[in-house]
C-alpha cells in the first residue's frame, strides 16, 4: 500500500471512530472542497463509464460552472474524482485540483475526459465509496464547504451499513449530495433521500439513464459550487 493510500485508509478509520476536534484550526481560503465519486460497478459498462466522465468534462467546460465558482467568496474550488465499485476498489482518478477561472477549470476538464477507467468492476459499496471519499476531505480543513458529489445506479450490496458511512461523514460536517441514475432502478432517487445523502442543504438530483448524466451533472455542479438551496 503507498504511501497516500495509507494516509486515506487511517482516515477512514478516524472517520468511524467518532467527530474530530481539526475543526477548530481553519484556515479557510476556498469555497468548496468536492470529491466526485463515480460509480465503476459491475452495473456500469464502458459506454456509460465514458458518458459520466464526458459528462463532468463538458460541465467544467462550461460557462455555468466557471460562473458559479467566480461567483464565492475566495472564487476558488478544489475537486478530486474518485472511481468506486466494491470495497477494494476505490481509486483517486484525478487528484486534488485548484480551479479558480476558465482556464484552470478547463484543464481539469482535460484531466478528466482523458482518465481511463481503474477500477475492478465489481458490486457497489456506496457506503466504502463515501467513507474513502470523506477521509480525502478530512486530510484538508480550508474550504467553507466539504462536499461529496456521489453517482450510482444501484443500492449498496456491500461494505459497511451504507446509514453508518453516511452518518460518519454528516458528523464531521461533510455534506453528501447525490446523483441517482434511474435506468436500473426507477426509484433509485428515493432511496438515495433515505440512505446516502445528508447534511447541510444535501440534495439528489435525477438522471433519467446515462444519456441523461450530463445534463444532470452540470445542473448538479452549479448548485454545489454556488451553494444556493434547493428550491
Amino acid at each position: 500500500m503507498n504511501v497516500l493510500r495509507f494516509r486515506v485508509w487511517a482516515a477512514l478509520l478516524l472517520l468511524l471512530l467518532g467527530p474530530s476536534s481539526s475543526l477548530a484550526q481553519n484556515n479557510t481560503s476556498l469555497d468548496l472542497r468536492l470529491v466526485l465519486a463515480i460509480d465503476c460497478s459491475f452495473s456500469v459498462d464502458d459506454r456509460e463509464f465514458a458518458l459520466q466522465m464526458t459528462g463532468i468534462a463538458e460541465a467544467f467546460r462550461s460557462k455555468e460552472v466557471v460562473d458559479a465558482i467566480g461567483q464565492g467568496k475566495y472564487r476558488r474550488i478544489a475537486v478530486t474524482l474518485v472511481q468506486w465499485s466494491s470495497p477494494a476498489a476505490q481509486f483517486i482518478a484525478v487528484p486534488w485540483t485548484f480551479i479558480d477561472g476558465r482556464e484552470s477549470a478547463a484543464l481539469f476538464a482535460e484531466t478528466v475526459a482523458a482518465t481511463p477507467r481503474l477500477t475492478a468492476e465489481g458490486g457497489t459499496s456506496l457506503s466504502t465509496a463515501l467513507l474513502f471519499a470523506g477521509a480525502l476531505l478530512e486530510e484538508n480543513n480550508d474550504a467553507e464547504r466539504r462536499v461529496v458529489d456521489i453517482s450510482a445506479d444501484g443500492r449498496n450490496n456491500s461494505g459497511e451499513e451504507i446509514q453508518n458511512a453516511r452518518d460518519a461523514l454528516v458528523a464531521r460536517g461533510i455534506t453528501i449530495n447525490g446523483l441517482a441514475i434511474l435506468d436500473e432502478i426507477a426509484n433509485l432517487h428515493r432511496y438515495f433521500k433515505k440512505n446516502v445523502i445528508g447534511g447541510k442543504d444535501f440534495f439528489v438530483v435525477e438522471a433519467k439513464n446515462y444519456r441523461h448524466y450530463a445534463e444532470a451533472i452540470l445542473r448538479k455542479l452549479v448548485m454545489e459550487i454556488s451553494g444556493l438551496p434547493v428550491s
